[in-house]
């Protein structure tokens, strides 16, 4: 029950409201027993022949009067504590998403997500209902249920003790049915969240599904996932199918006794026709507690289920955090240092790096290349943390990077990954999420040195072109620049671009190497690239091999060793003077 912990503050924050809602919860509840009353006066005047129309309508009017009073209370509740179930969504949502934001790249490695979706609308809902018509279920329980049966007893003991001998069977029904239903409802969460996957990533992949007649074998992949999440609930329906009409069985059934009993005492004389007709009214208000008790049971076990599901992952603890002394960051002059560094992606992985040795000074360019799955990639995500080394250590200015505040780190570096990721807004946004005080004038400037200036020109909404999920109606090598914009815009003294011209023509490549040429001095580039001549003018090129360095040094020196940059690069000259004819 630790999970409950996560909705207190929001309980705390709306307290008075919620106070408020109650009161005027209760004030409903409490005017809905006065209409029995009402009756049960207009009844025995009518049939003791006492009563005139006048009298009559006073009765209505009382009625008209208490449905008013009821319409306000019940707004006044409604607006309350419903509110604040939205209120708890709200809070709950906000804080899952930044606490999946600290989270390591390690985490979104293992889980899926549509799982984290899953989290983050369907569990969320649940927890608001929960919360929200929950409480409002409850409550209605405890008062209306109580007062009910009070006015009852007032009206006869004996008539409403034989009603209540169901209420035993309520009771042990609701304990042995939670235990079912919270069981369930984690079952059907859970085939929910993969549910919501495969169908994300079908649609993330259409045009692979399309391209490989594959569409029939999809359709039954998501047909017996989707089958699955039906037969979930089906299990869960066989339970609160049996729960919610064993409810209303024994309401039924304390109906009948007041008919059978009640009717002869009635007949009887022992209590009059209007105490009969208020005492039906009073057990049909006690009806709804009895199903509200059904009904809050299964708010609160999925609502339970769901806040169970959340609490699981807030307790996951980011493998990279800013550790207990971390420093602030201000003024940077860009000189990075591996000592002895060694990474690997488990404890029980072999290493993806091992032995790195580098003194990259301030304002100088690095190279990184090596074949594919020889750490180049790796070795880029160190410097930001996006993983932290597992032996050795990094320096940024001589400090250890891990003792420096991850939001001052990661200030100080402009990154552009492998793979760019762009988000369904316009070419505008995606340049500017790198920097988003820039005005246009650094914003065309950025695009220019990233060689993108004509094609942006060229469509007919220039930046404000939707480039759609992930970028779509742009090409790989539109994609690749637009990313790159986004890093030269951000001024920072350490710039990181992993293979930025692995996607462009040799031309474009060209430019943008010229790009980065400019920057030698300026600021501390490091460049991962499978393009040699992207890195020639480094100041100092290292090769990767099994994510160890096998060659290091200048462009010339490396040419001069007659190894495996040195083979590569020709045979890299040779392709490019093919392709030019």
């Amino acid at each position: 029950m630790k999970s409950i912990n996560l909705i207190k503050p929001y309980f705390l924050e709306k307290r008075f409201l919620i106070f408020f809602g109650l009161v005027c919860l209760i004030v409903v509840d409490f005017l809905q027993l006065f209409i029995p009353r009402i009756i049960k006066w207009a009844v025995d005047d009518i049939t003791a022949f006492r009563v005139d129309a006048i009298r009559l309508s006073y009765y209505a009017l009382y009625i008209v009067a208490i449905a008013v009073l009821i319409a306000l209370f019940r707004y006044g509740w409604r607006r309350c504590l419903i509110g604040t179930s939205r209120r708890v969504e709200e809070g709950l949502r906000n804080r899952l998403f930044a606490h999946i934001q600290t989270l390591s790249p390690s985490f979104f490695d293992k889980v899926k997500t549509g799982d984290i979706m899953a989290h983050a609308t369907n569990d969320i809902q649940h927890v608001r209902m929960a919360t929200g018509m929950g409480m409002v279920a409850l409550t209605d329980s405890i008062v209306l249920g109580s007062a009910a049966i009070g006015f009852m007893a007032y009206i006869n003991v004996k008539l409403t003790l034989f009603v209540l001998i169901p209420m035993p069977m309520i009771i042990f029904g609701t304990r042995f049915f939670s235990k079912k239903m919270h069981r369930l409802y984690q079952e059907v969460q859970g085939t929910f969240s993969e549910l919501t996957e495969v169908t994300r990533e079908r649609f993330a992949g259409i045009r692979i599904i399309k391209a490989y007649n594959r569409e029939k074998d999809e359709r039954s992949r998501l047909a017996k996932i989707s089958k699955d999440y039906i037969n979930s609930n089906l299990r869960l329906v066989r339970v609160t199918g049996s729960f919610f009409p064993m409810m209303l069985l024994f309401s039924n059934i304390s109906l009948a006794i007041v008919l059978y009993l009640g009717g002869r005492q009635t007949i009887g004389l022992t209590i009059t026709p209007g105490d009969f007709v208020a005492f039906i009214s009073y057990l049909g208000l006690l009806t709804w507690p009895m199903m509200a008790m059904g009904w809050v049971t299964n708010l609160l076990q999925r609502g339970r289920a769901s806040l169970d599901r959340i609490d699981k992952i807030l307790q996951i603890k980011p493998e990279i955090d800013d550790c207990s002394g971390a420093e602030h960051l201000e003024l940077v002059q860009g000189s990075i240092v591996f000592e002895n560094v060694t990474f690997s992606y488990g404890h029980d992985k072999e290493p993806v790096l091992a032995g790195i040795d580098i003194n990259l000074d301030k304002g100088k360019v690095l190279g990184i290349v090596g074949a594919p799955g020889s750490g180049k990639t790796t070795f880029a995500n160190l410097i930001p943390r996006l993983f932290d080394v597992t032996g050795g250590r990094i320096t940024l200015d001589e400090k250890d990077i891990r003792n420096i505040l991850f939001k001052d780190l990661r200030a100080q570096i402009s990154f552009m990954p492998q793979e760019p990721f762009l988000f369904a807004g316009t070419i505008r946004e995606n340049i500017l999420f790198g920097n988003k005080e820039a005005d246009e004038k650094e914003l065309v400037k950025a695009v220019k040195e990233a060689s993108l200036y004509s094609t942006i020109k060229s469509f007919s909404d220039g930046f404000e072109t939707i480039v759609g999920e992930k970028g779509v109606i742009l090409s790989g090598g539109q994609k690749q620049r637009i990313a790159l914009a986004r890093a030269l815009l951000r001024d920072s003294p350490i710039l990181i671009l992993d293979d930025p011209v692995s996607q462009v023509d040799m031309e474009t490549g060209s430019a943008i190497i010229n790009t980065i040429k400019s920057l030698a001095g300026i600021k501390t580039v490091i460049i991962v690239s499978h393009r040699l001549s992207a890195v020639q003018f480094a100041d100092q090129i290292i090769v990767l091999d099994n994510g160890r360095i096998i060659e290091s040094g200048t462009h010339e020196e490396l040419m001069k060793n007659d190894r495996y940059y040195a083979k590569t690069f020709r045979l890299q000259e040779i392709e490019e003077e093919l392709n030019a004819y």
